[in-house]
């Protein structure tokens, strides 16, 4: 495979990188985030406000330190505020209270109207309930219209999720000091497209990586890391929300994605620090790969779902009425030694002339080098499978018992095909296959796989007998 993997020289952050802010954004939707916090501190106790957190900051996972390591920070406690001020909270504060109300009017024009809050509607830790608003001697269950709240100078507004700290400092000092906590809120997928020749089996594919992030905060020019593979976390991470979606833009002939080896992992560093703003989706490739050699394979497998041992031997068991089933038509290709390949959707399609045409799609797992990937694309239409069974003897005194299939392919198709029938052998963990028409391979302690040549607008029979005993 001749592939091409963008490349970027990575370096760890030092000091001077933390001027901005940095993620490392996992598979399992959450990411680290690192930024820089400027203290000035006193001798003492030092009371210290951070407003720029995430709103699903996990602040058991909150970190903050001098990366210099010559002041040793003491936190002698960590309040976490994540209920930002928003109209029913601010409705809340007028219970009881005069508030003026703008009611729109398209036919009569604008007017302001005088109300009394009676009930916000606001039930702290509940669902919301309607409000009560007194107009004229009238109490009405909705808002008359947009509230006006005057300017209001309190402190006890949260207008952002915020981190208080009270951190005791052996000596006054002035740094930058080094934040960093898990959030939730950021998640990353990998996705590819596959376009096969109009004519052979080679093909190109190109990878594209996608950030989402709805974690209620924008990260300014900030350096993003990418940790494909599958880090065990305690908790579940939430489903995300619908974004807008805004491309990164890849210089001209310029490098997208380095690639590395991290611990048991893979880590992708993107090549320059963007902007993720919240609700938004970006969106860059970060490989792509010319003329991979591709093999089509055909499956037909009447009795995919295995059934154990240890059933009743009866005539109507496993496999007994099978009958047509559809030929399965999947494509595989080995991956390059030069780049692993995280979990994602992989979509194929042909080229038809100057047009390409979809043929199916599937999930890949993380693949890595050298490893052999294959894709579902659906059921060949020109190719049909008949599996019956053809004879049932069951000798309970002697605890053994034959049964014998026929598997009938027929393809009505333009060229010779390849088919791999599998068998499935669920009677007892003991047999034996006495009679047979073509080879087969055993893919494990109860299933076997035929590979049969049918040729175009022929039909090839398969046969054979299996020997259980228990």
């Amino acid at each position: 495979m001749k592939h091409r993997l963008f490349l970027i020289t990575s370096a760890l952050l030092g000091l001077s990188a933390f001027a901005q802010p940095g993620l490392t954004i996992y598979n399992g939707r959450f990411a680290v985030v690192r930024d820089i916090v400027a203290l000035e501190l006193k001798a003492g106790e030092n009371n210290v406000r951070y407003s720029g957190a995430t709103a699903s900051l996990d602040p058991s996972t909150v970190i903050l330190r001098d990366p210099s390591g010559k002041i040793p920070l003491s936190i002698l406690e960590q309040n976490y505020q994540n209920d930002p001020v928003n109209q029913i909270t601010l409705l809340d504060r007028f219970e009881g209270l005069p508030l003026s109300f703008l009611v729109r009017d398209p036919q009569k024009g604008d007017r302001i109207l005088e109300g009394k809050v009676i009930r916000s509607g606001y039930v702290p830790g509940g669902q919301p309930v309607e409000p009560m608003i007194e107009v004229d001697g009238k109490i009405l269950f909705e808002l008359p219209g947009r509230p006006l709240f005057p300017a209001m100078k309190d402190e006890g507004l949260l207008l952002k999720p915020l981190l208080n700290w009270k951190i005791q400092s052996p000596e006054a000092a002035s740094l930058q000091a080094e934040l960093a906590y898990l959030t939730q809120g950021l998640e990353w997928t990998a996705s590819y497209n596959l376009v096969l020749q109009e004519n052979g089996s080679n093909a190109d594919i190109n990878g594209w990586i996608t950030i989402k992030n709805t974690s209620g905060k924008q990260f300014e020019n900030a350096r993003i890391k990418l940790m494909a593979g599958d880090v065990h976390r305690a908790e579940a991470a939430p489903i995300p929300k619908m974004m807008r979606v805004a491309m990164l833009a890849e210089d001209a002939g310029g490098p997208a994605v380095s690639e590395k080896t991290f611990d048991d992992f893979h880590l992708y560093t993107l090549p320059r620090p963007t902007t993720l703003r919240d609700q938004e989706t970006k969106q860059l490739e970060f490989i792509r790969a010319a003329a991979i050699p591709t093999r089509r394979i055909y499956s037909y497998d009447a009795t995919p779902e295995l059934q154990f041992f240890g059933q009743t031997i009866t005539e109507s068991g496993w496999g007994a009425n099978a009958g047509k089933g559809k030929v399965t038509s999947s494509l595989e290709f080995t991956n390059s030694e030069a780049a692993p390949l995280p979990a994602g959707s992989i979509r194929v399609y042909r080229k038809d002339g100057e047009q390409l045409e979809f043929v199916g799609e599937d999930r890949i797992d993380h693949t890595p080098r050298n490893e052999k990937v294959k894709i579902k694309l659906g059921n060949a239409f020109d190719l049909v499978g008949e599996h019956k069974r053809t004879n049932f003897q069951s000798d309970t005194s002697r605890k053994t018992m034959d049964e014998s299939f026929e598997i009938r392919l027929r393809n009505q198709g333009k060229g010779p095909v390849e088919i791999k029938v599998v068998e499935h052998l669920a009677r007892s963990a003991t047999w034996t296959i006495p009679v047979k028409s073509h080879d087969f391979k055993q893919l494990n302690s109860h299933s076997l796989e035929f590979t049969v040549a049918v040729p175009a607008g022929g039909e090839t029979v398969v046969t054979y007998t299996a020997h259980y005993t228990w």
